[in-house]
């Protein structure tokens, strides 16, 4: 009853009345300013809006004399546009200032918007009712009218409930993943959600607009909840001849530092079927970047592939295409002639073998291997155990040095023709660097066997060798440009003589 005496006044009464709402509102409209954030200030349009109207209407007020018929009307529209700006205002600071902060994220849209159309509603009825008439009877009279719109309505009204339901359960939020139904091109970000649909905006960057009923009917699939991180599944086959134990080390070892792909929970392998064509094998890993999944399967798939290839894994695949090759044995042998100079001449750029002849190189480069590393792989890893030298013949790779609490740090590039490892090699000391390919590398690798047979079958080299090592190592001590000369040769023949005894336990000669 007092709320409708105000409003009566407000009709009835003078401008002065008016002029006093209008400043109250005002004040309340900087206020409200001052509380929202920053980028609710969009929001504000509404109510200045109804504030220009309610001032327009005012000056009209002055112009139009007392007495004529549409003063009345005039009143009327003022004082609905004042109490739409104040009931505006008071809606945003109880929904987004008061609601807002204490739930730390946004009211849901579809909630402000009903609150604010029942406060809208509640005033108009007021201010009916302040001019005389019987809110009340207008809506009796109304009512086979309503009955009518009503069931024009049934679906949209439908859809406002459901999104009522969908607010309240919450099965997703606004920039979670979703999929609604069986299209995998429906999958998407839920971008809104308002009284009547939720926008959906696909990785293809297509908006699809879902009603809120069909979204109530649909079993929603939520790629976020109850954690961002999501698993992803990708199936290879790999030959009958390799243990499937050895698969599983080789793929999960190639899942380490594969860009999107978490550690925690850490990546799995599952022998899968046995195909015809060879065992599958089920490789289930954990992402948070579901919105580039694609690319990161693909990723992974790079990564096996290499993995696999390095190890000289088969991946089989049915097909009963013949390939004819008339090769001679000359031509064979040119080829391979040719395949062992280009072996032999990488060797020979490498500092601590310039003591082997020719024959033992030419013997070292047929025990050699290759391997193939993709872009982002890491090739060794600072103080792992080790033993193979790496020679570069094409790609450029990156050596990283770890040092405790500092970032690794790049120390330099190496490019085709240059090596790392050979201290491994020789004596098996732990790798002082990370290694990792940072384009598509092809390396030659000459492990700890290989390198056995040449030493076994040559004993005078691992004297030779000692020397190349101690030599190199002085070299690279900052003093020795200090020392004397026959201080600089004591120094060589004490590391040569280490050397020696080093690379005889290490090769047990």
């Amino acid at each position: 009853m007092a709320l409708e005496k105000i409003f009566r006044d407000l009709v009835t009464g003078s401008a002065l009345l008016g002029v006093i709402g209008l400043i109250a509102a005002v004040l309340l409209l900087f206020i409200t300013r001052f509380l929202l954030p920053k980028k609710g200030e969009r929001l504000l349009r509404v109510p200045a809006f109804f504030l220009f109207v309610h001032m327009g209407a005012m000056l009209l007020r002055l112009v139009v004399p007392e007495e004529a018929s549409i003063t009345v009307a005039i009143k009327f529209v003022s004082l609905l546009a004042l109490l739409f700006a104040f009931g505006r205002l008071i809606g945003l600071l109880v929904l987004e200032v008061v609601l807002g902060r204490r739930m730390q994220r946004p009211v849901p849209a579809i909630l402000r918007d009903i609150a604010q159309g029942v406060l809208y509603l509640f005033l108009l009825l007021g201010a009916l009712r302040a001019l005389g008439f019987d809110p009340g009877s207008i809506l009796t009279t109304g009512a086979v009218v309503t009955a009518v719109i009503g069931l024009s309505l049934q679906e949209t009204l439908g859809n406002l409930v459901a999104g009522l339901s969908i607010q309240m359960q919450r099965p997703f939020d606004v920039g979670d993943w979703i999929a609604f139904d069986n299209e995998k091109r429906h999958i998407g970000r839920v971008v809104e959600i308002n009284w009547r649909a939720t926008k959906v905006v696909t990785l293809d960057d297509v908006e699809v607009i879902v009603p809120n009923g069909m979204l109530a009917k649909a079993p929603i699939v939520n790629f976020t909840k109850p954690t961002k991180s999501s698993r992803r599944s990708v199936y290879i086959s790999v030959a009958y001849e390799v243990p499937p134990r050895r698969v599983h080390e080789v793929i999960l070892d190639a899942l380490r530092d594969t860009p999107g792909v978490l550690t925690d929970p850490a990546p799995s392998v599952v022998t899968n079927n046995f195909a015809e064509s060879g065992i599958e094998y089920w490789v289930r890993f954990w992402t948070d970047q579901f919105d580039k999944r694609d690319g990161v399967d693909g990723g992974v798939r790079d990564r096996i592939y290499y993995a696999l290839h390095r190890a000289n894994f088969t991946i089989p695949f049915p097909q009963r295409t013949v390939h004819l090759h008339q090769v001679s044995d000359e031509t064979r042998a040119r080829e391979d002639a040719s395949s062992a100079l280009k072996r032999e001449s990488a060797l020979g750029n490498v500092d601590i073998l310039s003591v082997l002849d020719r024959s033992v190189l030419k013997r070292l480069a047929t025990l050699a291997t290759t391997r193939l590393f993709s872009p982002g792989e890491t090739i060794v890893r600072q103080d792992d155990d080790a033993d193979e030298l790496y020679i570069i013949e094409r790609g450029t790779v990156v050596v990283l040095l770890e040092s405790a609490g500092k970032e690794t740090s790049e120390v330099t590039r190496l490019g085709p023709g240059q090596f790392f490892g050979e201290m491994a090699l020789v004596t098996g000391e732990k790798r002082q660097a990370t290694v990792r390919a940072y384009t598509e590398c092809e390396l030659m690798v000459i492990g700890h066997e290989p390198f056995h047979d040449v030493l076994s079958a040559s004993p005078n080299l691992v004297k030779e060798l000692s020397r190349v090592l101690a030599e190199r190592q002085t070299m690279l001590d900052e003093h020795a440009e200090s020392m004397p000369m026959s201080d600089r040769e004591r120094e060589v023949n004490v590391k040569s003589l280490q050397f020696i005894d080093r690379i005889k336990h290490f090769f047990q000669l």
